[in-house]
């Protein structure tokens, strides 16, 4: 198998695609209410939440252990929904040389689509793929989402 791997999950959210993408591009630090079994935690390190070269500190559990993942937001497009993390320092740097995630929403009538795309080059063969991530990912999303429905 090969060393870079790219993983993909969309689906459709009945919560507003506006609400979630200002959800991770301006407020992060809300994401641990909405999540709160998932994400324990996110701190501005750098900049400003909503621009591109902020650096992110990110609290999580993946199968109950506690992780870290420092991230800076590479991009951020508000037209149309997108945003880009790039990791630099943290838990998943003991296995990727790279890691990144793009979180795009599109409108689709009265719901919208995440699409979640993992983008990643292992440190070595034996290295697993980032499934965990992403399953981790798809529940935080669902988190936000029924959050929002009972806002």
């Amino acid at each position: 198998m090969g060393l870079t791997g790219k993983l993909i999950a969309e689906f459709e959210i009945k919560s507003s695609g506006d609400l979630f993408h200002d959800m991770f591009s301006n407020k992060p630090h809300h994401i641990s209410k909405a999540s709160p079994h998932h994400i324990q935690g996110c701190d501005l390190h750098d900049g400003e939440f909503g621009t591109p070269g902020s650096v992110i500190l990110w609290n999580y559990k993946i199968d109950g252990k506690a992780c870290v993942a420092k991230e800076i937001v590479e991009a951020i497009d508000v037209e149309n929904k997108s945003i880009t993390f790039k990791v630099i320092e943290g838990d998943l740097m003991n296995d990727y040389k790279i890691f990144k995630l793009t979180i795009d929403v599109t409108p689709k009538g009265d719901t919208s689509v995440v699409k979640w795309t993992l983008e990643y080059e292992k440190l070595h063969d034996g290295v697993d793929e980032a499934l965990k991530i992403l399953e981790l990912a798809i529940r935080v999303t669902k988190d936000i989402e029924a959050h929002h429905l009972k806002a």
